[in-house]
């Protein structure tokens, strides 16, 4: 049975938030014919108790504890050395000596999760076996994305990290066998950013468990009887997620509610910023915080809002609601990378007041809502399928797409 070095930034379980609902379907997969020796960090001290769970899918985890307020101090050495912040941030020497081990050991293949898990390998590491690199985004083009809508110092310091972690990206996609990414669109970006690693870049999309997030089951209502609700669900200290919810609550919904004087705005999600919390002073608007489960919120939910203006790669929370039977009410940037099918009619809009118009029609024409929400099921049972898209990643682990790429790396 092959070996694999499976290193992962955050821990893979349990699958509750998007990149944590991508990393650990790859490793379910993995698990099926590899040996799976797991490196990964865990930033909520609640998820130390998930460990023993990953026995069913690994030979060994090596799980260290991720201390925000701690990393953020360290990112800062990233100043002196010239390397982008996020490196830093992730660095532990525990991490090292663990990866050495297992490296010298043999390992067979290796699958990184996240650019910056890369520096766990130094340059003689790609010559001998095979590494596959999920960047899953291009994460330097969020930070540029980020830098417009900061003030002096974070605007340059945000530039900084863009320019240095694009570099950092570029190298590590030249020695990799194969780079991944979360969706075509994104792959071909990041080609458009390293033209001269092109063949190597990748895309695997993102699945949905479908059986799991089914319309077909029966879900308690938490929501009080002739309320009509707009939910949102993600984590709410995600910059990306708060600046949407704050953008939708205080631009799109008081348009909707002046129409439609029964919606409702929820959102629900663990973790919520203190400016997501100071939403719900709106009698209109709840904000949950952690749930044991978001399908009961989506299920009785009259449709699902996704106003992301910063984002990058496949939306897990756009999956699940299509797969959910939701009809969603989406910025354009929300949904980008995802495939739709024929009958597939996307309510999209960045402006304020035609979004706000998409959300009162889903809103007040239940048939219209009823048939968007069929037409989603549909469309991830067609198209994201888990199996299928880790096949597919499997078989660039295994040297698909052209065989190995190591003497064309070293020559």
């Amino acid at each position: 049975m092959r070996r694999v070095l499976f290193l992962v930034h955050r821990i893979p379980y349990p699958p509750n938030k998007g990149d944590k609902i991508r990393s650990f379907n790859i490793l379910r997969h993995l698990s099926r014919s590899c040996r799976v020796s797991l490196g990964c960090f865990y930033d909520d001290p609640e998820d130390i108790a998930h460990v023993p769970a990953l026995a069913e899918w690994c030979a060994e985890v090596h799980a260290l504890p991720l201390r925000p307020s701690r990393a953020r101090l360290s990112s800062l050495r990233g100043l002196l050395s010239g390397e982008p912040l996020t490196l830093p941030y992730y660095r532990d020497p525990q991490m090292i000596e663990w990866v050495r081990a297992r490296l010298n050991g043999g390992m067979d293949r290796v699958v990184i999760f996240s650019a910056a898990m890369a520096q766990y390998l130094s340059a003689g590491d790609y010559a001998n076996r095979r590494v596959v690199v999920d960047f899953v985004d291009v994460d330097s083009e969020k930070w540029r994305q980020y830098a417009p809508d900061c003030h002096f110092p974070m605007n340059l310091l945000y530039r900084r990290e863009a320019e240095r972690l694009l570099a950092f990206e570029r190298d590590l996609a030249a020695r990799a066998d194969a780079a991944v990414f979360v969706s075509e669109e994104e792959a071909a970006l990041f080609r458009g950013l390293a033209p001269e690693i092109a063949a190597r870049v990748h895309a695997v999309d993102n699945g949905v468990d479908t059986d799991y997030f089914s319309p077909e089951r029966s879900y308690p209502n938490p929501y009080a009887e002739g309320e009509r609700h707009l939910v949102f669900t993600g984590a709410m200290d995600y910059r990306a997620n708060v600046d949407a919810v704050r953008w939708f609550a205080e631009e799109v919904f008081p348009r909707i509610i002046a129409r439609v004087p029964e919606a409702r705005f929820t959102i629900v999600g663990a973790r919520p910023a203190p400016a997501v919390q100071r939403l719900a002073r709106h009698p209109a608007i709840t904000v949950t915080g952690t749930v044991p489960d978001v399908r009961p919120w989506q299920a009785h939910a009259a449709a699902a809002v996704a106003p992301l203006r910063i984002a990058r790669g496949v939306q897990n929370k756009v999956l699940e609601a299509m797969s959910m039977g939701l009809a969603v009410v989406a910025t354009p940037q929300a949904i980008d990378g995802l495939r739709g099918g024929a009958d597939l009619e996307w309510r999209v809009s960045e402006d304020p007041e035609a979004l706000a118009e998409l959300a009162v029609q889903v809103l007040t024409d239940r048939a219209m809502a009823r048939r968007l929400g069929e037409a989603g099921r549909r469309n991830v049972l067609a198209l994201y399928a888990w199996d299928s898209h880790m096949a597919r990643f499997a078989d660039l682990m295994d040297g698909g797409n052209g065989g190995p790429l190591k003497q064309r790396r070293m020559a």
